[in-house]
């Protein structure tokens, strides 16, 4: 039996440069990191030799090629995984359509589990690449790359999108004390509202071909990234809850479905508490949403929104990685 831990993660600034519509013109860049909520993912082998995938349903097909579920067919394809094979998952969050990357996590957990089961040992850079080539190029996801690379990797990352295809994960150096107090100022409300990313994402990939405001838009925010990375390495947060704020300005512009009057009045509530800046995680349109406050106006917020559900989260400094290795002994 093998057992994967894999993060899910918040993005701060520069959501939408790591689709290819923008980063095949010039980089694109995101500040992201990954959060100490996870999927869990357990491969054990079958007794026969057919495959039994558990999810929201469960599937007891005779081989690959008849998976219903395209993320587990294309991962066991990638892996070279035929048969005999039982495949379950756990996510501390219900993840889909919450803007917490779940998709990307669990396919980068299901390969770092796959690899392992066959006696393969996979880095992260092999687990991102191969996720996004999973969700992009085999399953046709209008999604864009950081959501892969940041769970394989973990951490606070700065993260580039480069027109070569290659991607560059660098860590933001700054004090522990930093990073405590980015934490500290941080508040994640569940609005309750679900959505699927893919529309508004198709949306957005193609106003940023075709509408050289939206590119000018996704050009700031890459550069919203580089502001954040710099002021972190100068362990200086005066301006994170402003730039948080100007990006999810420019997000908003990119495609219509990012916000919603429910979201805006919300956010602008939270403005009016204390909240500096905030954002829709995610595509946009629900999910949970993220704002930036000093720690002793969190209670005052909560309380002017009501109808949203505060969830404790903290950063996680480790990508996907195995937690439980043991042989069956079938032999």
């Amino acid at each position: 039996m093998i057992i994967s831990r894999t993060p899910l993660r918040i993005s701060f600034v520069g959501g939408g440069s790591d689709l290819s519509a923008f980063y095949q013109k010039e980089s694109g860049a995101v500040v992201s990191t990954a959060i100490n909520k996870y999927i869990y993912i357990t491969v054990n082998q079958k007794f026969d030799q057919k495959i039994r995938a558990s999810y929201s349903r469960t599937e007891i097909v005779g081989g690959v090629d008849e998976v219903q579920h395209e993320l587990i067919r294309e991962a066991l394809r990638v892996v070279g995984i035929e048969g005999a094979i039982e495949i379950t998952s756990i996510s501390d969050i219900p993840s889909r359509g919450t803007g917490l990357g779940s998709s990307s996590t669990y396919t980068v957990g299901l390969l770092n589990a796959l690899y392992a089961y066959a006696n393969h040992l996979a880095g992260a850079e092999r687990l991102a690449r191969e996720a996004c080539q999973i969700e992009i190029e085999q399953c046709g996801k209008p999604i864009g790359k950081q959501d892969q690379y940041i769970a394989a990797y973990g951490g606070l990352q700065f993260i580039r999108f480069n027109p070569d295809e290659s991607v560059f994960v660098d860590p933001i150096i700054c004090k522990p004390e930093t990073r405590e107090q980015l934490q500290e100022g941080l508040l994640m409300l569940y609005t309750g509202l679900v959505r699927s990313a893919d529309g508004i994402l198709e949306k957005q990939s193609h106003n940023t071909k075709t509408d050289e405001e939206k590119q000018a838009g996704l050009r700031r925010m890459v550069g919203y990234a580089r502001q954040v990375r710099e002021a972190l390495a100068r362990n200086d947060l005066g301006g994170f809850g402003e730039v948080l704020h100007a990006n999810w300005l420019e997000k908003r512009r990119l495609a219509s479905g990012i916000s919603k009057p429910s979201i805006d009045k919300w956010y602008e509530r939270a403005r009016a508490h204390g909240a500096i800046g905030g954002k829709i995680l995610g595509a946009g349109g629900g999910g949970f949403l993220l704002l930036y406050a000093p720690p002793e106006r969190h209670a005052e917020i909560c309380e002017a929104l009501p109808d949203l559900r505060p969830v404790d989260f903290g950063f996680s400094p480790q990508g996907s990685k195995l937690i439980y290795v043991e042989e069956n002994g079938y032999g």
